[in-house]
Formats: structure tokens, C-alpha cells, sequence
């Protein structure tokens, strides 16, 4: 269980890619001008890396290590093409606005490191579970900050919600009583949105590792 644990802390907190590694921040800073969009590219990324984990586990016994690599990226490349091409075909206009940020997920350093620290020396159980941990943490952090920019730059919640789950959501759209400051969904307003949420990850775990460094002076007595 503490193995477990370990794997899914990993990837939604203590080695967040986004918070933490700070990797994949070109999709990051461009996409999450709307909340729907964030969480697109979001779940997208969760797909990619779960299938690349689980694959690349299945056959990481079978792998040569001269051209590991290039096969991690060439098993990546295959999955991102399948997820762009059924985004076209089943979201046509959200795929039509994210434009070439769903292939350019190829080039995302989170996935390629979680093939190669986790998915080639894990079974496939672990390996799948630290990919879904490690997309969620990211699509997490997409969220959040396409949130953010939204409600303080456009004035609006969940706006184009409809064009990723269907005509009944836009309803759900909250239109909020001012409109908003373009500099929120410009981007200077992504970095100053990423800041904050970093600053924001920083103190919540600086209050929870404040308990364990007051023991620790404690305990120095009591020796």
C-alpha cells in the first residue's frame, strides 16, 4: 500500500510535472485561456500517459537499451496521433481551437520521463497507475489555471463546455457580472497565473511540513 501511496502522491503533488518539474509549460501557458480548454489537453495528456506507461511496461523486457528512447517516442507518437485524429472526428471545433497543441504532446519531456523512470522498471499495474496519477496531476494543474484566466479574464465559467460533452451543458455556462481584464488571456496573463498557482503549492506544503520540522527540534532535546 505505501508503494502505492508513494505512486499516486508522485504524480498529483510532491513530483507534480507542472508544478513541480515544471515540464510541458509551452501547452500550459498557451491552451488554458478557458477552463474547457485546459481540461481538453488535460485528458488528452492522461490518455497519453497511461497507454505509454502500460505499453512500455508490457514490453520492457523485450527493450534494447541503445534504442529505447527512440522507441519510447515513437510509441508516444503513434498514441498522440490516434487521440488527434479521434479529437478531429469527434470534437471537430475544440480541435479546431487547440490547434497543434494536442500533436506538439509528442514533445511533452513528463511523458518520455515517465517511460523511462517508471513505466521500463515497474510492472504494468504501477506503471499505469503512476501514468493516470501523473495526467491527472497535470490536467489538474490545467484546470486550475484555465479557471483562473477565464473567470478573471473573460468574466465567464465553463464557457464552450458544450463543444466537449454536448448541446444539454450550455446551460452550465456561469456568466458572472463583470467582464473581465484581456490581460488575464493574454500571455503575460498565463505566467502571472502560473505564478500564483505555484505560490499557492508552495505554501500548502510549506504548512504541511511545518508540524514535522516543529518535532524535530523536540526530539534534538530530548537526545
Amino acid at each position: 500500500m505505501s508503494r502505492v501511496k508513494a505512486l499516486v502522491l508522485g504524480g498529483l503533488w510532491r513530483n507534480n510535472p507542472a508544478l513541480v518539474q515544471l515540464l510541458g509549460l509551452c501547452p500550459l501557458l498557451a491552451v488554458t485561456t478557458t477552463l474547457v480548454n485546459g481540461l481538453t489537453l488535460g485528458l488528452a495528456t492522461l490518455a497519453v500517459v497511461a497507454t505509454t506507461n502500460t505499453i512500455v511496461s508490457m514490453m520492457r523486457r523485450s527493450l534494447i537499451p541503445v534504442v529505447r528512447i527512440p522507441m519510447f517516442v515513437l510509441i508516444i507518437a503513434s498514441i498522440v496521433t490516434c487521440i488527434d485524429l479521434l479529437t478531429n472526428a469527434l470534437l471537430f471545433e475544440l480541435h479546431e481551437i487547440l490547434g497543434l497543441f494536442i500533436p506538439l504532446i509528442i514533445t511533452n519531456c513528463a511523458i518520455l520521463a515517465q517511460a523511462e523512470t517508471v513505466a521500463s522498471r515497474r510492472p504494468v499495474g504501477e506503471s499505469l497507475l503512476a501514468g493516470v496519477a501523473t495526467g491527472l496531476g497535470f490536467c489538474g494543474v490545467l484546470v486550475v489555471l484555465g479557471g483562473i484566466r477565464e473567470v478573471v479574464g473573460q468574466g465567464t465559467l465553463l464557457a464552450g463546455l458544450d463543444l466537449l460533452v454536448g448541446p444539454w451543458a450550455e446551460g452550465l455556462m456561469i456568466d458572472l457580472p463583470f467582464d473581465g481584464m484581456l490581460v488575464a488571456v493574454l500571455p503575460p496573463g498565463a505566467f502571472f497565473g502560473l505564478a500564483a498557482v505555484l505560490a499557492l503549492r508552495n505554501l500548502l506544503d510549506d504548512k504541511a511540513k511545518a508540524p514535522v520540522r516543529r518535532m524535530r527540534p523536540a526530539r534534538a532535546r530530548r537526545l
